[in-house]
């Protein structure tokens, strides 16, 4: 029987806040939002809005 603690998990670094392409109504509609959650200290949603931009840029790049 184990009677001591498992290591602790290694982290990175957070992620840089990413840049969205110009011209792009949607990202500038979350860089908007995060701006929004930043104010207010909402971390989470600051979060969500860099995935989102994130996942959107992307999808700018995928295309042909």
């Amino acid at each position: 029987m184990r009677t001591d603690m498992e290591a602790a998990p290694a982290l990175g670094l957070p992620l840089e806040e990413p840049d969205p392409p110009a011209g792009c109504d949607v990202c500038v509609s979350l860089v908007g939002q995060r701006a929004a959650a930043t104010t207010t200290g909402d971390l989470s949603q600051v979060s969500d809005c860099n995935v989102e931009i994130r996942a959107h840029t992307d999808a700018h790049r995928r295309r042909p």
